[in-house]
């Protein structure tokens, strides 16, 4: 259940920063200064810890030489989990994620901070993402803003099951209790499987369309399919680790049966396999209201993929 909040959390906005950015990067030296640049002239300029995913480039070098940058070298890529452990160095009560090529609009922060000290069942804040030099809305924006759970009396935005990790804020106690993002997934949907545990602990999370956060998405990206089958792979790794048997059998017989015409699911049930055991060891049950949230959405998308 929620925890009452801290010391920190409570009273009025104070002129030094609540929230600390982290961010987790590899082999991205450029673009992460062109980040560390922006996020370094908000003011209040807040606490930034880079956590560097065994760079084989001036990665890590490059941010160390920033005033106010925190560097975490890590020997091995441990995938999205690596902001774990930035959360884990945080001295603020809030944590803020952003990528290597994201940063925060200037009042994003406060803001947040005063959303989140006025709300403390709220675990966490999805932003408005602006994607490029044009600040166009990513298209999750509008889906979060009509969110099928609603807007639940009480809370600051519509209720949500998803954000995008590059744009988003937590709290910090919230975070570390699931604790934080999945090992086991890596790379790809992790923010889904952290979503449902913060709920199944009790917490909230909501859109907070006032809070904005910029997106000019890398040129050095995975290419599309990988990325796919990552997410592909690990929705699936989700369904087994959260979901009833009778998900769990009804989504993997789907994958099963599209695996002798198609190359791509025959990669994708290959991963799920090697990582089966692991994610069993790892299962828990989400609680009844939890899953009917799901299930809202769920039907949701299925009603916009409808004819």
């Amino acid at each position: 259940m929620p925890r009452p909040p801290s010391q920190g959390e409570r009273g009025s906005r104070v002129s030094t920063p609540q929230t600390t950015v982290v961010i987790a990067t590899r082999d991205r030296a450029a673009e992460l200064h062109r980040t560390l640049t922006r996020l370094r002239a908000l003011r209040p300029a807040p606490p930034i810890i880079v956590v560097d995913n065994a760079s084989s480039d001036d990665t890590a070098a490059g941010a160390a030489r920033i005033a106010g940058v925190q560097v975490i070298r890590l020997r091995r890529n441990l995938g999205a989990a690596a902001r774990n452990l930035g959360v884990t160095r945080a001295a603020t009560p809030f944590v803020a994620f952003s990528d290597d090529d994201s940063w925060w609009a200037h009042d994003a922060l406060p803001s947040a901070e005063r959303i989140l000290t006025a709300h403390p069942r709220v675990a966490l804040l999805a932003a408005r993402t602006l994607v490029g030099p044009t600040d166009s809305d990513d298209p999750l924006n509008q889906r979060m803003a009509a969110s099928p759970l609603g807007h639940p009396t009480g809370l600051p935005g519509p209720s949500v099951l998803g954000f995008l990790a590059c744009a988003a804020i937590v709290r910090r106690t919230a975070f570390l209790e699931v604790g934080g993002f999945s090992r086991l997934l890596h790379f790809g949907a992790e923010e889904r499987l952290l979503a449902l545990d913060l709920a199944a602990h009790g917490w909230a999370l909501c859109y907070a369309d006032r809070v904005l956060a910029h997106h000019h998405p890398s040129s050095a990206r995975p290419p599309a399919s990988w990325r796919l089958r990552a997410e592909r792979r690990n929705n699936a790794l989700i369904t087994w680790m959260r979901r009833p048997w009778h998900r769990c059998a009804v989504e993997t017989a789907d994958l099963l049966h599209a695996v002798p015409r198609d190359r791509e699911t025959r990669r994708v049930v290959a991963g799920l396999l090697r990582r089966l055991p692991a994610a069993l060891v790892r299962r828990s049950r989400l609680p009844s209201e939890v899953e009917r949230r799901v299930r809202i959405l769920e039907h949701a998308d299925e009603g916009e993929s409808s004819p």
